[in-house]
């Protein structure tokens, strides 16, 4: 039980430096040149009253990068 604790304590250690990372984002003019959910095969439909987006590549994208981190880190881990 002490590993699932140790792993939401760090979970959550991520979660809110991924929050505040976000939000100093939107400050800063180097994360408007990167194009996260403005990539070629992101869904965008809109109509008269109606708007649906789905960042299809962006999500694609971001997973494929975790994989790699942490297969990285697990890789090292032992």
């Amino acid at each position: 039980m002490s590993d699932l604790g140790k792993f939401l304590i760090i979970a959550g250690i991520v979660l809110v430096a991924v929050g505040a990372l976000l939000l100093l984002a939107g400050k800063t003019p180097l994360f408007d040149k990167i194009p996260l959910g403005r990539l070629p095969g992101d869904i965008h439909i809109e109509r008269e009253n109606f708007k649906f987006y789905f960042p299809l590549t962006t999500c694609l994208l971001i997973s494929a990068a975790l994989m790699l981190i942490f297969w990285i880190v697990r890789k090292f881990k032992g």
